[in-house]
């Protein structure tokens, strides 16, 4: 009996008995039926329900249950479709959305652990608020990722010795992995793949820097209050670190995440022309030279940084290979779920495009902003706010100008919303990686979902019925 433990020989079996890429049939979205979305919800459930009802059968197996639940997806898209449809969907899921997602969040979280803040931070409210305030700005330029790698393990440092530190965390997965990047396409994933669709590099700046603006404001202010009381009720002791200069080791990864944000630009601005066809998927020259581009300058960091900065970080790979697991199994049981919306008012989502859009015909700005952001929540931010996107119309000259309430509304539900759960944004779940690994008691999935919407939910009501920051019009 055959085995194949070369992942490499069992690719090349798969390659020899899928059909030409001429031939590869769509996924008809319009033809699917409801059924196919449970093995997506049912591996949410188990995100959600797995460390909190079996936390150690979760730790060792995660990999194999998320896989499961894409045996069963891809199964059923067998089952309904046929082979050539399921072939061509899950090539595309994988190369086309997963691919780049990934390596984009393997280079950060790689160059970014090789940069080491250290000194004598104690996790006082002040101290935590600067961090925090710090990390929001830098999020729209180093991305989400970035700036919560740089910052997370010198604020669980600082805050580990405090018997009440999981609310900092909580605030930091909010503001630096999320309400931060909202001001540029570098910034997060959804407003990246507005930019990759024709939306200027700068529109989001332009359009959406007071309700940024506002919304960070008022969270830092809640965070300051609610850390005050949290610390003048600890002892005297807590948050001290032996006295030491505050300095920052491992600058050489400085230029390497510039040189990611400019191998992210360039495969946005130059356009050669030239892809390769594989199955119906067409993976464009400038995307796999990025891609290719990221994973060398990663593999510089490793080469080049000492490797006590990385032990100093507590530097680990199990955080980055825990949301590559469960993001790849997110990307193939999402997939029915995206055919079926993409389908409009033929899908099993029909309900949907009505829910969004006035008899006329005209988008329901309030609508997108809370769709956008409640499905962003659970089925990823970036996928969700391509859905959208294309729901109002997918032309991004019109969402800029006549709609630009509409692209607002999308984009902020898409970013804000994002922190609502640990899967909403790549780097919430892997901050929370990062702080349980360190010792910090992070609230399960239920547990983080009703401490963000009790901190969040008002600040949207706010952005939604006060004309403090107008953009529904």
């Amino acid at each position: 009996m055959l085995k194949w433990k070369s992942p490499a020989a069992a690719a090349l079996l798969l390659f020899m008995l899928l059909p030409d890429s001429a031939d590869a049939a769509t996924l008809d979205g319009a033809s699917l039926r409801w059924p196919l979305a449970l093995p997506f919800v049912g591996l949410l459930l188990s995100i959600a329900t797995g460390p909190l009802l079996f936390p150690k059968l979760w730790h060792d197996h995660y990999g194999k249950i998320a896989a499961a639940w894409s045996v069963i997806t891809l199964a059923s898209i067998l089952w309904f479709a046929g082979g050539e449809a399921m072939v061509a969907a899950v090539t595309h899921a994988l190369l086309a959305e997963y691919l780049s997602f990934i390596v984009v969040l393997f280079a950060l979280y790689t160059v970014a652990g090789g940069i080491v803040v250290s000194g004598d931070i104690r996790g006082t409210p002040l101290s935590n608020t600067i961090i925090l305030a710090l990390g929001t700005a830098m999020a729209s330029i180093v991305g989400t990722t970035g700036a919560s790698m740089i910052l997370i393990r010198p604020l669980i440092r600082a805050n580990l010795a405090r018997p009440h530190n999981t609310h900092v965390v909580v605030f930091f997965i909010i503001l630096v992995a999320n309400v931060g990047g909202a001001l540029s396409p570098l910034g997060d994933p959804p407003l990246f793949v507005g930019f990759l669709n024709g939306v200027d590099f700068f529109w989001t700046a332009r359009h959406l820097w007071l309700q940024t603006l506002i919304v960070a404001g008022l969270l830092l202010t809640v965070f300051i209050a609610f850390d005050t009381w949290r610390f003048r009720s600890e002892s005297v002791d807590a948050g001290k670190s032996s006295p030491a200069p505050i300095r920052i080791e491992g600058l050489l990864n400085l230029p390497l995440v510039a040189a990611i944000i400019g191998c992210i630009l360039l495969s946005a601005n130059w356009k050669p022309g030239i892809a390769v066809d594989v199955f119906g998927t067409h993976l464009e020259l400038q995307n796999l030279v990025r891609d290719g581009m990221l994973i060398l300058i990663a593999l510089l960091s490793l080469w080049l940084t000492r490797e006590e900065h990385r032990k100093v970080n507590g530097f680990t790979w199990e955080p980055i290979r825990e949301v590559a697991k469960l993001f790849a199994a997110i990307f193939v049981t999402i997939i029915p779920v995206l055919a079926a919306l993409d389908a409009g008012k033929h899908g099993f989502f029909a309900w949907l495009l009505s829910a969004v859009t006035e008899a006329n015909g005209t988008p329901k700005q309030v609508a997108y902003f809370w769709y956008t952001g409640l499905m962003s929540a659970f089925l990823d931010n970036a996928p969700t706010y391509l859905l959208f996107f294309k729901l109002a119309g997918g032309n991004a000259e019109a969402l800029m100008n006549a709609l630009s309430g509409t692209l607002a509304a999308i984009s902020m539900g898409a970013v804000y919303m994002g922190a609502l759960t640990y899967i909403g944004n790549a780097p919430n779940f892997m901050v929370a990686a990062i702080a349980a690994e360190r010792g910090i008691q992070m609230p399960s999935f239920f547990g983080y979902l009703f401490w963000a919407s009790l901190v969040l939910v008002p600040l949207f009501l706010l952005l939604t019925f006060l004309p403090i920051a107008p953009v529904f019009n």
